[in-house]
């Protein structure tokens, strides 16, 4: 008779492994005698083979991570341009900075923005390194503004004005031409019919849209006489703070070393160029004065004086090369080769200088063999454009 009781039985192999999962709370061994996993992983003793995999995922094991394509984009712009891109564009930030903060609209009496503008889109695409001088010897025995302009890079930036004047450039690569003439030609200052096509139309309004994009700008909507148009007054007054603090540091710097307030945000791309082609720029826009809200009438002629020495400095190349200019805005004063400057003001625009020199790249795309960039060369034919700006007008 066999005899009665309870038998151990026997379990597969898939419930032995959820047991092992689960572990025995009561550190039991099996009917061989030996210890559990749960038991051997408590003293220390478990296999590798033991750990649960996680194939297919991002866990600890896996081999499938979810990453997003533009990312990757992203640090190799940032890795070709030595930094992330700033949130405003330097023609944006001349445009805020001779917008009317509560009227949302820049003075009808300027003649000098638009044409401004045009050069800072040029002055954008060249420190993204879209485009640069053109990479041939006979150029260095031309003026720097009329050096032929050649796309180095195809890929548009994401910024809509930028790619609509970048795609004109990239149309001509055939019959390049100088930067002078780009200039003219996205100002429409040209007599040539057959070139109209290239002038870019409505820059105010698309740049006051982006700004309200951004949450800089807001819209409204005003009474002019019969018409209802809109306007665009701040919505941030943060940023144009912000913006005025750049310019009055750096234009009022005492020191060799180049202020750090007088900079964008850290880890932004090309710092020191593009502070100094915010108030070059801004001074041939004529809207650098609206920065100037706090200062007295000797500190603002002062700060207006070495706006025009840095873009003296900067508008030849090599840089630092200045002469003495001949059209200066305010008669009787010496400016370029150190003329009628104080200590001070040599000791800031020589730390500009090296700053800006610092930032220049010696390889990869639109650089030379000899270590020259030509993007920064394209800034410099930029800048002499804008340093005779009252002459072409």
């Amino acid at each position: 008779m066999a005899s009665s009781g309870l038998s151990r039985r026997r379990v597969g192999a898939s419930s032995s492994t959820q047991d092992d999962e689960l572990g025995d709370p009561w550190g039991s061994s099996n009917g061989d005698g030996a210890s559990s996993p749960s038991s051997s992983s408590i003293n220390g003793s478990s296999s590798a083979a033991t750990k649960p995999s996680h194939a297919g995922s991002a866990f600890e094991g896996g081999s499938k991570i979810a990453y997003d394509p533009k990312e990757l984009d992203r640090e190799k712009e940032e890795a070709r341009s030595g930094g992330r891109m700033p949130k405003l564009t330097i023609m944006e930030e001349v445009f805020l900075l001779g917008l009317k903060d509560k009227e949302g609209y820049l003075s009808l009496w300027n003649d000098n923005i638009s044409y401004a503008l045009r050069g800072c889109l040029l002055l954008e695409l060249a420190l993204r390194r879209r485009i640069s001088v053109l990479k041939d010897a006979n150029q260095k025995r031309v003026p720097v503004a009329e050096r032929l302009v050649e796309v180095v890079d195809e890929r548009l930036t994401g910024e809509t004005i930028l790619d609509e004047a970048f795609k004109l450039i990239k149309s001509r690569e055939t019959a390049r031409l100088s930067v002078k003439d780009w200039i003219d030609l996205l100002s429409g200052e040209t007599w040539d019919f057959t070139k109209i096509g290239f002038q870019l139309k409505q820059v105010r309004e698309r740049l006051a849209k982006g700004l309200v994009d951004k949450g800089v700008l807001r819209t409204e909507k005003r009474n002019f006489l019969l018409f209802d148009l809109a306007t665009h007054p701040l919505a941030d007054a943060n940023a144009k703070r912000t913006l005025v603090r750049r310019c009055v540091t750096l234009l009022t710097a005492s020191t060799e070393a180049v202020p750090p307030d007088a900079l964008g945000e850290p880890g932004e791309s090309c710092r020191v160029t593009r502070a100094v082609c915010l108030v070059c720029a801004s001074y041939a826009a004529s809207v650098l004065d609206n920065a100037f809200p706090m200062l007295g009438y000797e500190d603002r002629e002062a700060a207006q004086k070495r706006a025009e020495d840095i873009l003296a400095e900067f508008a030849s190349w090599p840089f630092g090369g200045g002469g003495v200019p001949t059209n200066s805005r305010r008669k009787g004063t010496q400016i370029g080769a150190g003329g009628g400057r104080s200590s001070s003001s040599s000791r800031s625009i020589s730390g500009l200088i090296a700053g800006v020199k610092a930032e220049m790249a010696t390889t990869g795309p639109g650089t030379t063999s000899e270590g020259d960039d030509l993007c920064f060369e394209l800034v410099a034919g930029v800048m002499d454009v804008l340093f005779k700006l009252d002459s072409l007008l």
